[in-house]
């Protein structure tokens, strides 16, 4: 603080460092040595806008002291620049505030400061907008306060029936903050609904504060209804700067959207005045060493890059900002915040994705390491990469980050998608060369006989040449012959179905025979083909067999084999004028994979009313739902009625009946 005060008579040559150092202390002359040297740096670089001037900066401030004394310098000349400075060097001084002291301030966890300074800044830049914002929220406040109030008072109860501490209060937001929602949404003031935040600050122990801010949390969304989508969890992983708490918005009374923020006493003094609160709570010493380490820690966390020597001393420090946290650099000198325990393979994906797809080993400390290993505070790790490495199951082992996990499934699912697509392009062109048509419905049949859940695990155990592509085939077309020859059980229909024409002379059973589906015929057994599941206005045939007639499609599957090999057996057939009832219909659904979509379809076909739905079976991989329903339909007209409606929903990318052409 001596500092500060006497840093500006320093600047103007009224006293030396000097007769500072002789009047006060060696530390007090140091530290304005250190500011006058960044301000020199400061005066002669323009470029105070760019990442590269902070990272500069940082590397003249030996002593973090410096940044701190430059911030409320600045946040003091902001508060008097009416009175102080011309307009010119107040537009000036605020550039400077906004691209600078700001970030500095938001860097080090002071949220008030850096909320004070923008607000600030916006005021002396753009004076209408400022005061305009000003007077509506002054406008608004009764109203606002009594729905506060509103909001409040229930959540009150709620919490004190719990028998939690706490509390609870209404906090409008920053005037700087709103006029960036105004632009960024281009609304007008009123349409912006979180003017406000509810801040619930809970009174609890260090060992019980997670649970107590969770409790809080379901007390909250028990009463009204979270939007899932403007979660923000910084309790299980705060920021780096040491921020903690849970944001969440619920729909409040009057169906607003209300923004509540959970922490305890504890998270809410390190979010307004920052990583030194965090420290009070550490157990900062009252002696010049505890002030030491202290500033230090502030140091390492601001530190982005390493320029020449001087920031060789940072990995001597003791990184551990968080009991529960490390700290570990870049071989550019750039600092990984991870989690306590974490591993080299944790550090490769943090920094970048393909890093840690082809992370082989990695240099801890100038140290060969493998990918295993587990890192500590002011280790610097350089990842040393295969192009043939990829992630492997047991990696899942090797990682604590969820980014990591989440990185190594994805692409583990991916690469079983390239196995289960090569798979399925085999057995599909075995099919091919054995000149044989596939029928999803009886395949799907097939692959559920086989006792497998979904599509996938069929087709990875074809990948994995655990199951052969020709014994499958063989296997379905066993299985299809049997279908054809067995009475179908969803599909019952009796000789009263057919009608007839008068046989020729010589009795036997030709092309030139029509059968009229739709009437009652005693005398005569036939039976939908279930391969195909004619529906009332398909295009369709007989076909005579031992156990009777066979009605199929026109473009069912095995129609091209039947009409080669046995076509003396096959009939003209036409359905009556009379509709039909009760057909089954497969349908596959292929679009994205949405949690929504197979409420929306099923909700389609449930609005039908001379619609039935059978069965349904799902699938999904890497984002691609697929779908297969069974239906109930009375002809094709309803059927094309329901194509057109389920291709209409929302994700959806295809719907198909089985072996026709897709609805497009």
């Amino acid at each position: 603080m001596i500092a500060l005060l006497l840093y500006r008579p320093v600047l103007k040559h009224l006293l030396t460092v000097e007769e500072i150092e002789q009047l006060f202390d060696a530390d007090t002359a140091h530290i304005l040595r250190l500011l006058l040297k960044t301000s020199d740096l400061y005066a002669k670089n323009t470029a105070v806008n760019t990442e590269n001037f902070r990272h500069l900066l940082f590397s003249f401030a030996e002593d973090v002291r410096v940044i701190l004394l430059m911030i409320a310098d600045r946040l003091c000349m902001m508060r008097l620049g009416k009175q102080m400075v011309d307009e010119d060097e107040r537009l000036r001084l605020s550039a400077e505030a906004g691209s600078l002291y700001a970030p500095l301030a938001h860097r080090l966890g002071l949220y008030a400061i850096k909320s004070e300074l923008e607000d600030l800044v916006l005021k002396y830049t753009e004076p209408q907008q400022f005061e305009f914002i000003r007077h509506k929220l002054n406008e608004t406040k009764r109203s606002r306060d009594a729905y506060i109030k509103e909001f409040i008072t229930p959540v009150k109860e709620k919490l004190e029936k719990a028998g939690l501490r706490f509390d609870i209060k209404g906090r409008t937001k920053s005037i700087h903050s709103i006029n960036n929602k105004l632009k960024k949404q281009k609304v007008e003031f009123e349409d912006i609904y979180d003017l406000f935040a509810i801040r619930i600050i809970l009174d609890t122990p260090a060992e019980k504060e997670r649970a107590e801010c969770w409790y809080a949390y379901s007390i909250l969304t028990d009463m009204y209804q979270p939007n899932p989508n403007r979660m923000r969890d910084w309790l299980s992983i705060p920021k780096s700067n040491g921020y903690e708490s849970l944001h969440i918005t619920v729909m409040g009374p009057q169906k607003k959207w209300v923004e509540v923020q959970i922490r305890t006493e504890r998270m809410d003094e390190i979010a307004e005045l920052g990583l030194a609160a965090h420290w009070k709570y550490k157990g900062v010493k009252s002696d010049g060493g505890g002030v030491d380490d202290f500033l230090s820690n502030v140091r390492a966390a601001l530190e982005l890059s390493k320029e020449g020597s001087q920031t060789d001393l940072i990995q001597d420090f003791n990184m551990n900002l968080y009991k529960d946290e490390i700290y570990v650099f870049t071989p550019k000198g750039e600092l990984i915040k991870l989690p306590q325990g974490a591993t080299v393979l944790d550090f490769a994906f943090s920094i970048h994705t393909g890093l840690g797809s082809r992370c082989a080993s990695a240099l801890v400390n100038d140290r060969n390491v493998p990918i295993k290993h587990e890192l500590h505070s002011g280790d610097t790790v350089s990842i040393l990469t295969a192009a043939s490495q990829s992630p492997k199951q047991d990696w899942l082992n090797m990682v604590i980050t969820s980014k990591a996990r989440i990185k190594i499934k994805q692409a583990l699912r991916e690469e079983e998608s390239k196995n289960v697509e090569f798979a399925k392009e085999t057995l599909q062109r075995r099919f091919k060369n054995r000149r044989i048509e596939q029928d999803e419905s009886v395949f799907m049949r097939y692959i559920k006989k086989r006792g497998f859940k979904t599509i996938t695990d069929f087709y990875t155990e074809i990948a994995e040449n655990r199951l052969d592509p020709n014994d499958v085939i063989d296997e379905y077309l066993e299985l299809l012959r049997k279908e054809n020859e067995t009475p179908d059980y969803t599909e019952p229909r009796s000789a009263e179905g057919f009608v007839v024409s008068p046989p020729v002379a010589d009795e036997k059973v030709s092309g030139e025979n029509i059968l009229f589906v739709g009437k009652n015929l005693k005398g005569l057994d036939y039976k939908l083909a279930k391969c195909c599941n004619p529906i009332w206005g398909d295009d369709i045939f007989g076909f005579v067999s031992t156990q009777g007639i066979r009605v199929h499609r026109r473009d069912c599957p095995n129609s091209g084999e039947m009409t080669r090999r046995f076509a003396h057996r096959i009939i003209e057939a036409s359905w009556r004028k009379t509709g039909g009832e009760g057909y089954i219909v497969m349908l596959r659904v292929i679009g994205r994979d949405d949690i929504a979509i197979v409420t929306n379809i099923t909700s389609v076909i449930g609005k039908e009313s001379d619609v039935t739905l059978r069965s349904l079976d799902i699938d999904s991989a890497v984002g691609i739902f697929q779908g297969n329903f069974s239906v109930m339909v009375n002809n094709i007209a309803t059927l094309n009625r329901l194509l057109r409606k389920i291709k209409d929903v929302k994700g959806v990318k295809s719907v198909d009946r089985l072996n026709t052409k897709k609805i497009e």
